[in-house]
């Protein structure tokens, strides 16, 4: 997941696609994507207002805020940690064994911070219904 999503991309994603997914069961596949299949595609088309090549944006602790961040995501042995601006401390860490199929809060008001960032937490969030769709995107 790291090769693919930081070090196979020179700037940045305009959308990930069903590549992340090579190697699902055909059942996972075809409930996340209806069966369709597509590739995912970076961001080509950018322009610098001073017209040099543009470069991979780096988000830190300090400069989250002043970049309208309002989620990270951080990769780890275990799964992948989910942050939000609100819980900048620790977010929830879905295990990357958790079935793609599950339902997840997507407000992080419903999460607990678990005691260590690099521990997971008690209770995953993928196990409790969604409580709504978030009404933007936000990259």
């Amino acid at each position: 997941m790291t090769r693919h999503l930081v070090d196979g991309v020179a700037v940045g994603w305009d959308e990930l696609g069903t590549d992340l997914l090579d190697g699902a069961p055909r059942e996972i596949l075809s409930a996340l994507t209806g069966g369709e299949q597509w590739s995912s595609s970076t961001l080509d088309h950018l322009v610098t207002p001073d017209g040099s090549p543009p470069v991979r944006m780096t988000v830190t602790e300090k400069t989250a805020a002043d970049l309208d961040v309002q989620w990270g995501y951080i990769l780890r042995p275990h799964g992948i940690e989910v942050i939000s601006a609100l819980h900048a401390a620790a977010g929830s860490v879905v295990a990357w064994g958790t079935d793609p199929r599950a339902r997840f809060r997507n407000h992080p008001a419903h999460w607990s911070a678990p005691a260590s960032a690099a521990a997971p937490p008690a209770r995953p969030a993928a196990t409790s219904p969604s409580v709504g769709p978030r009404t933007a995107a936000r990259r």
